[in-house]
């Protein structure tokens, strides 16, 4: 038997329930995939029965999300625990793509063409992928600057130790000992992560590059969630204005915080490779992918990531990369 609900001063009872009807199919966990740092990701949990839950930091404090999709209804139904409950809640749609359903500029508006059959396949088999907006700007600049020029491997070991160490635990029920989110962590507020020592980033295996990024992001942290504000355009300049934050790493924050389904990951050691094998059948650079694609303005990083989901990547006939030697490419360097 659940203990009842509490209700908090001024906001929905922690633990409120509600229900989105999205009037089309929803694909959980290949929408909020790129949010996800890892299977060991202390921020994320898939629940066993086909749910997730969400610990993030909104506006109004720490807050748990759990999600789950129920077919037989064609609703998801989504419940939230802390001082963030009712941000998470009345996010739900945003987070899983409501804003690219339009018929004109959204999901509705892309069709791939005859010419790229790995890509209309890509998109047929995969109806319930939108491109999602998280709203949480820091938290995704912080993944992206932490992942330049290392592997994904070591970014997420590195994540999860920093998270662990200056995160704070995530709220409610389920969290508690015993619960289906026992141990999630929420992550560090911008002023914890301006503090990190510099010792303590240095035995996540974040060098001062790569650390330096973050603590600016954190210190101006408020200036990089107003870009929420801002149209899709408007986005990239100011987050590029962050020293040591290139067109790869705003690209990054815009596909998860922003909902951009236009923002390619120009400058990444592997995707315009991908990208252009997928469709072409040639492996070329970013330049060459760039013409391939231009054709799909306003949706390059919805055909990059459902490309990605079908699992249309090059074949690997030289030695892969180590953990010690992944490097930006030759030509742009990933920041």
């Amino acid at each position: 038997m659940t203990a009842p609900a509490q209700r908090r001063p001024g906001g929905a009872p922690d633990g409120a329930v509600r229900e989105w009807v999205p009037g089309r199919p929803v694909d959980l966990y290949g929408t909020l995939g790129t949010l996800t740092r890892g299977g060991g990701d202390p921020c994320h949990r898939r629940d066993g029965s086909g749910g997730l839950f969400r610990a993030t930091l909104t506006p109004d404090g720490p807050g748990l999300l759990h999600l789950r999709v129920v077919p037989a209804l064609a609703v998801v139904r989504a419940q939230a625990w802390g001082p963030g409950a009712d941000w998470l809640l009345d996010g739900v749609p945003d987070l899983l793509g409501g804003r690219d359903c339009d018929d004109e500029t959204g999901h509705g508006a892309f069709r791939p063409r005859p010419e790229h059959p790995v890509l209309v396949q890509a998109w047929r088999s995969r109806p319930g992928w939108r491109t999602p907006r998280s709203r949480a700007v820091l938290e995704a600049m912080v993944g992206a600057a932490v992942e330049q020029v290392v592997t994904g491997l070591e970014a997420r070991r590195s994540l999860r130790a920093l998270v662990r160490l200056h995160g704070c635990p995530a709220p409610g029920a389920p969290a508690r000992e015993g619960g289906p989110a026992e141990g999630m962590m929420v992550p560090p507020t911008p002023q914890q992560w301006a503090q990190v020592p510099t010792w303590e980033w240095l035995r996540a295996g974040v060098e001062g590059r790569r650390s330096a990024v973050v603590v600016r992001a954190a210190r101006v942290a408020g200036r990089l969630e107003a870009t929420l504000e801002r149209t899709h355009g408007e986005v990239e300049p100011v987050l590029r204005s962050l020293p040591g934050v290139g067109r790869w790493t705003a690209a990054e924050v815009r596909q998860r915080a922003h909902g951009d389904p236009d923002a390619f990951s120009f400058d990444d050691y592997h995707v315009a490779k991908n990208v252009s094998w997928a469709l072409t059948g040639e492996v070329l650079d970013d330049d060459g992918c760039a013409e391939v694609i231009a054709c799909y303005a306003g949706h390059r990083y919805r055909v990059q990531r459902l490309l990605e989901l079908a699992g249309a990547t090059r074949p690997r006939r030289g030695p892969r990369m180590t953990l010690q030697t992944h490097t930006p490419s030759a030509t742009s360097g990933r920041s």
